[in-house]
């Protein structure tokens, strides 16, 4: 099955999470598209799409929106995965799951989860740090990474 995973990924934590699910399901048969570089991407050449994105101020990235709004009626025609990097766990992190995509295709989606998620100050722009210090209380660089979710997303992608 040719599948397409569709990221976005500020600091790197969602590319990672990316290039995991694609080793798990075959890098042969998987393609990555990171829409940071590429505007353009012909989702009928896909049998399955997977849409990743990460959580920053509480929000997935504009680029994903703009992407599963203009492309709702194929994603919802396809077999779909959809995944977030969250580094807030339990009813927090699913809350930003469930704001980060719209209910029909959560509903829709052999797979959603949240993957865990990373605070990677060193590649935190002074801002950044600034906020995370100030409103998570981080000053130092963390991993949440949730493995479990990430092998849970292959099997049920893989099927």
């Amino acid at each position: 099955m040719k599948t397409a995973i569709i990221y976005v990924s500020k600091h790197g934590t969602t590319e990672s999470t990316a290039l995991k699910i694609q080793k798990g399901l075959g890098e042969k048969t998987t393609q990555l598209f990171n829409l940071k570089n590429i505007n353009k991407i012909d989702l009928l050449e896909f049998d399955q799409i997977i849409i990743g994105g990460s959580i920053h101020a509480g929000m997935i990235q504009n680029r994903i929106k703009d992407f599963y709004s203009k492309n709702m009626t194929t994603l919802l025609e396809k077999p779909l995965g959809l995944f977030i990097s969250c580094f807030y766990e339990g009813e927090t992190a699913q809350s930003q799951l469930e704001k980060s995509y719209p209910e029909i295709l959560r509903k829709h989606a052999k797979s959603c989860k949240v993957m865990g998620g990373e605070m990677l100050i060193e590649k935190m722009n002074f801002f950044e740090k600034l906020i995370v210090k100030k409103v998570a209380g981080i000053s130092e660089s963390d991993s949440k990474i949730n493995h479990e979710n990430i092998q849970l997303f292959i099997n049920e992608m893989s099927n």
